[in-house]
């Protein structure tokens, strides 16, 4: 987890760099959807994740329902897991550092809730376009991921440490890559909010 969090660290410092670099950097306007960038390599942990799971990596499912319906079943869903599925790390419960999956008798980490998450959702109807693995470091820089809920209205966000589903621009965290709505077999660099809204306070800090 330690070697994972320097990366992510590395990427956001290298990014915010970038942004400094611009002319005319100010505070970012959160907009509705997260822009997806440039294709980059899948988390390491869920690296061989289509294989294992083909319903985490497929596009399939109706978009039809509205974004208070959809945000209803997230609610739901979000919640449930939230309260049934132990926190466990990857090391104390499969010996490794980073391992995607979803939770086991023990419990599971972030991305297992996240998975769960999307899992359920799935069967109920919504689209993995929808549905999005994403990676963030939250308030406090560590890494974290969470599931991006794309709706009509914008992106949202079901995170195991909340019960409560947050516009993505409303949580404070740096979001670094997401899996590509179009191709959720493939991941996208996002390089959004928390570090990045204010490049040149977060540098000084």
């Amino acid at each position: 987890a330690a070697n994972h969090r320097r990366t992510m660290r590395t990427l956001a410092a290298a990014a915010i760099g970038i942004a400094m670099a611009a002319p005319g950097v100010a505070a970012e306007r959160h907009p509705a959807f997260l822009k997806t960038g440039v294709a980059v390599s899948a988390p390491k942990g869920a690296v061989g994740l289509c294989g294992k799971y083909g319903w985490a990596c497929h596009g399939g499912g109706a978009a039809s329902a509205s974004a208070k319906q959809a945000l209803a079943l997230a609610d739901r869903v979000n919640r449930e897991v939230n309260r049934r599925v132990r926190p466990v790390s990857d090391s104390a419960q499969y010996g490794r550092e980073e391992y995607w999956a979803l939770p086991g008798r023990r419990g599971g980490d972030c991305e297992d809730y996240a998975l769960e998450k999307k899992r359920q959702l799935m069967e109920m109807g919504l689209s993995g376009k929808q549905l999005l693995l994403t990676t963030v470091l939250d308030r406090k820089g560590g890494s974290h991921a969470v599931l991006v809920l794309r709706t009509r209205a914008g992106d949202y966000v079901l995170d195991n440490l909340t019960n409560q589903i947050k516009p993505w621009g409303r949580t404070g965290y740096t979001f670094l890559r997401m899996q590509d709505p179009q191709r959720p077999q493939q991941w996208r660099a996002l390089f959004a909010g928390g570090l990045f809204s204010n490049p040149t306070a977060s540098a000084n800090n």
